[in-house]
């Protein structure tokens, strides 16, 4: 019931479930996530591109000239779009994503931004993903990382799948630490949030109570930014966006 605490909820990120939790919200993801997010989330998604920029120009690194940009957990393609505009549409991007109700979405956003034919989307677990190694100059992930099942397969497969010298960009919620802002922000993500989701989305699996506590229990930080190193990036540094509620974490894969 909405009205529960949402520290009583025990996370099921099985992929099926996840899988139809997912697909059962696509009709109002975009909606809620604008709405929710007070549409803070599109400056999250263009200051990402500027951040970690694509290549598009002659490298000095030729290996990494007009390489493809992976968007994983892509949804409906809003970070996909997001790095057509940001390469001017001269960089072949692709986006993967398990839940078939959200790829409709974001073939249907690109179709109608005519950028279908620089973007493809296709269904894919970020666990197991159906790309060569050393392939893409970026592999960006944005709001999903925390809910692949295994988080450490999922990073894996990002640092796999990206060329030697590019970059792993994951841009995540995280939890602001401020005398001020902790308190409001865990309030908010608690207990308004969750019924303003649930009111609108009419979601059966609860998906706005579980978006907070998969955020909660997720590590952020230093302490992402560690596991990450543990997989093999360099040079990896995190950047907070508007007081902490989002976090940009940027790793450069080894040469």
């Amino acid at each position: 019931m909405i009205g529960t605490s949402v520290t009583s909820l025990i996370l099921d990120k099985r992929e099926t479930k996840i899988r139809s939790m997912f697909n059962n919200i696509a009709p109002s993801y975009d909606l809620l996530n604008h709405l929710l997010s007070c549409n803070i989330d599109k400056y999250w998604r263009w200051r990402t591109t500027r951040l970690v920029p694509p290549q598009t120009g002659p490298l000095r690194d030729s290996a990494l000239q007009a390489a493809p940009i992976l968007d994983l957990c892509t949804g409906t393609g809003d970070l996909a779009l997001a790095y057509d505009r940001a390469a001017l549409g001269q960089v072949p991007i692709v986006g993967a994503d398990f839940c078939h109700e959200m790829l409709l979405r974001a073939e249907a956003k690109a179709k109608r931004r005519n950028a279908s034919e620089r973007i493809r989307f296709l269904e894919a677990d970020a666990q197991r993903l159906p790309f060569p190694s050393d392939w893409f100059q970026i592999t960006t992930v944005a709001f999903g990382l925390r809910n692949v099942t295994d988080t450490d397969k999922g990073i894996a497969e990002m640092v796999r799948v990206t060329q030697p010298g590019g970059r792993v960009a994951i841009l995540e919620f995280s939890q602001p630490r401020g005398f001020l802002m902790g308190p409001l922000y865990r309030f908010y993500f608690r207990h308004i949030l969750p019924r303003l989701g649930q009111m609108i989305s009419r979601s059966k699996d609860n998906a706005y109570r579980y978006l907070p506590e998969s955020v909660m229990q997720f590590p952020d930080g230093e302490a992402l930014a560690e596991r990450l190193r543990g997989h093999g990036l360099s040079e990896v540094k995190w950047h907070p966006f508007t007081f902490g509620i989002a976090t940009l974490y940027v790793g450069t894969k080894k040469k």
